[in-house]
């Protein structure tokens, strides 16, 4: 059975791009475009690994990464941080689940690694 990923970006090309080069990779991949309904598509999806932007309408990445972290059902979800904000990666250094940070523009080949590594990891936990 397909892993699943939950990709949260509001640009649309962005989203476009993520899930055509996991779906190459044999992933079930299910998008949202905003900080607002993530909190929901999260609960609705039960992803295997989460791609967060930082920069969201509605509640950001960090806030939502932060409220993802004080969940229990939620701990052991590994996050792959997808943002244009280099300089945010210390933010998210303190948290666990983060499995990777990657800032556009980003490699394909490089993505998919990183989120392989994630679902492995989640599978192994």
């Amino acid at each position: 059975m397909a892993k699943k990923v939950l990709v949260i970006d509001d640009e649309p090309e962005m989203l476009s791009l993520v899930k055509y080069t996991l779906e190459q990779g044999g992933f079930e991949v299910h998008t949202c475009d905003n900080g607002r309904t993530a909190w929901d598509e999260i609960a609705k999806v039960k992803p295997d690994v989460l791609i967060l932007d930082v920069m969201l309408p509605g509640i950001d990445g960090y806030s939502l990464q932060l409220k993802i972290s004080q969940d229990p059902a939620l701990k052991d979800l590994p996050i792959v941080i997808l943002t244009a904000l280099e300089p945010s990666k210390t933010l998210f250094q303190k948290f666990p689940q983060v499995a990777g940070f990657m800032t556009k523009p980003f490699k394909t080949e490089e993505l998919l690694k990183t989120v392989q590594g994630a679902a492995e990891r989640r599978a192994a936990s």
